[in-house]
């Protein structure tokens, strides 16, 4: 090996490249080197030859990171998802194919810059949050090889904790892209259902699969959910992220916990420690722990496997099973098999009762901005999964088979060691297509959380100031009655926007109590003589800010308004005209304080007149 301390997340790489340390070409021999000098853990069912390896290279020629936002990343493919000219084999070879096209998501991860690797291990036909039940063996876990790689991603997970890739798509229907994340100190990305494209992917429920990522950091994370989540009108199950999406600020939130009763470790007293530990980070980190019902997302994650959904299982792999059913493992046909009983009325009927859970867990999104969970409640050695298959693994889905039933978005983070070296993880939460309002607070749990990225002795990089908003929101700045308790609030409330800062401008302004009302209302003019002012800066979704804005009336208007901290945000400012009868109260320093001022002055005005009438 040329380069056996390089680490492989996207930074370090990029930066390899751009000072000519690193080649594409010379990455894919570390890579090879890398996956020859390690134990077989049973992650790769197929690794590319060299040849294929390095024609991917040569069609980076001509390119960099600077006009290629994945150049020469190096990345792994669960195979259950196609790769042009590979055989797909969703661990079962009587069932594999050779596809003509890759998957759509691998498709835009190549046009990207990303080195293919191969194929990775899973539990056959996805089904299985072990790792365990797959003819290519049972993957080993990347810090102890007696213990689960988590599944059914499993060596989609393994591969990229022992710094073979950078990261890797694996699949998740109950878990299959966070257990394994959580088993291996691994970022895992499991999308809203259709954000990612599910074309070339062999299904496991079809109607409630996702693509899933795998990756050290949740920089790198969020670069490949970036080039990945792009609409794809072929697939009938896709959905265009909209306008408006769930935000929070990562340093200032509410984040919901199940009551004590409703937690779940199976007796495993590290990994109860290790989840308490994590509250009281996210605690540090600005949160404010909210207790939730968690009643109604265990009744949900129940119907995945008690409920007809396991009919999609059977429907994905009912020509093998009805042709040569001995072709499949035991365990895995004996899940699958028993989707060939539900009939129309038991479909209906979990359906309705499905969406009363559903209505019973959207109360949770009143009182909090993110939920937040184990991502599975201990861990387990492959001897002991062998010995007891079926109870064992639905353990591991008490926190995860209910995410998808729900449409929910989340985020496995890891959160710490347990005293003998086994990760532990826990889950963020957010509704439908809140998935990049995780991805903040995930990178700031990671760096407060653990030290090194996966396996390696690589360290998690500090996290990236938060600066900006949530994706889909903007920031305005108010200084009057919509500020938080006055008159015109409900105007933000409404459209949906939430506090994020109380705070002043920069010492360059004069503010004036206009003319008319009510409501009364306050007019802000930049002056380079003037002094600071107070305002609260609110984020609201984007959609809904032109509808807020055209309510305005004259003088007033919307421009870029300089706070404290130099930054500038979008926020009332008055037209200079419209000061001409107003009454300056600059020196008041704000609205609330000229709004005191004026009771003052009527009290003392009252008194005065009852004085006089003495």
């Amino acid at each position: 090996m040329k380069h056996p301390h390089l680490s492989l997340d996207i930074d370090s790489l990029h930066r390899a490249y751009r000072e000519g340390r690193l080649t594409p070409a010379e990455l894919i021999d570390e890579v090879l080197a890398r996956i020859a000098a390690q134990p077989d853990r049973h992650e790769w069912i197929r690794v590319l030859d060299r040849d294929a390896l390095m024609a991917h290279a040569a069609r980076l020629e001509g390119e960099s990171p600077d006009t290629l936002p994945l150049y020469g990343i190096p990345f792994a493919i669960k195979d259950n998802i196609d790769l042009a000219g590979v055989p797909t084999t969703a661990a079962c070879p009587a069932f594999a194919y050779t596809p003509e096209h890759s998957a759509f998501v691998v498709e835009r991860l190549i046009e990207a810059g990303a080195l293919p690797i191969g194929k990775t291990n899973l539990d056959q036909f996805a089904t299985g949050l072990v790792g365990t039940r797959s003819p290519y063996g049972a993957c080993a876990n990347a810090f102890d090889p007696a213990y689960i790689s988590g599944g059914s991603s499993a060596g989609s997970a393994v591969t990229v904790a022992t710094g073979v890739v950078s990261f890797s798509l694996g699949t998740d229907t109950a878990g299959s892209g966070r257990v394994p994340a959580a088993f291996n100190n691994l970022i895992g990305v499991k999308p809203t259902r259709g954000l990612l494209s599910a074309s070339g992917v062999v299904p496991a429920c079809r109607s409630l699969d996702t693509v899933s990522i795998f990756a050290l950091t949740v920089p790198d994370a969020e670069r490949v959910l970036a080039v990945t989540a792009a609409f794809d009108a072929h697939d009938a199950y896709a959905r265009p992220r909209p306008l408006t999406t769930h935000g929070f600020d990562p340093a200032r939130f509410r984040f919901g916990v199940p009551r004590a009763e409703q937690l779940q470790f199976f007796g495993n007293a590290e990994a109860e420690r290790l989840f308490h530990e994590a509250v009281a980070r996210l605690q540090s980190l600005g949160g404010t722990r909210v207790e939730i019902d968690f009643a109604p997302f265990l009744d949900a994650a129940r119907l995945l496997y008690e409920g007809p959904w396991v009919t999609e299982r059977y429907l994905a792999t009912q020509p093998l099973i009805d042709e040569a059913p001995g072709e499949l493992l035991a365990v895995t046909r004996g899940i699958i098999g028993g989707g060939a009983a539900p009939r129309a009325t038991d479909c209906f009927r979990a359906q309705y009762r499905l969406m009363d859970y559903k209505r019973q867990a959207e109360a949770a999104w009143q009182a909090v901005d993110v939920l937040v969970t184990p991502t599975a409640g201990t861990i387990y050695t492959i001897a002991q999964v062998n010995a007891d298959p079926v109870r064992l693994n639905s353990n591991l889905g008490y926190y995860t088979n209910f995410m998808n039933l729900l449409d929910l978005a989340s985020l496995a983070v890891p959160a710490g060691f347990q005293a003998d070296g086994l990760p532990f993880g826990i889950t963020l939460i957010a509704p439908a297509f809140g998935d990049g309002a995780l991805l903040p607070l995930g990178e700031r749990f990671q760096h407060a959380s653990v030290e090194t990225q996966g396996a390696t002795a690589h360290p998690v990089p500090a996290p990236r100031p938060v600066t900006g908003p949530a994706p889909g929101h903007l920031r305005v700045a108010v200084c009057g009655a919509h500020m938080q308790g006055l008159p015109l609030n409900h105007q933000l409330t409404e459209r949906g926007a939430r506090l994020v800062a109380k705070t002043r401008t920069s010492p360059h302004y004069r503010f004036y109590a206009l003319a008319g009302g009510p409501p009364w209302r306050p007019g802000l003019v930049r002056d380079a003589g003037g002094q600071a002012i107070e305002v609260e800066v609110w984020e609201l979704p984007a959609a809904h800010f032109g509808s807020f804005v055209d309510g305005i009336p004259a003088p007033l208007g919307i421009g870029r308004v300089e706070l404290a901290d130099g930054s500038r945000v979008a926020g009332f400012l008055c037209e200079p005209h419209g000061v001409a009868d107003a009454r300056e109260i600059t020196h008041l320093g704000g609205w609330r304080a000229y709004l005191g001022a004026c009771r003052t002055e009527l009290i003392t005005d009252s008194a005065r007149a009852g004085a006089d009438g003495l």
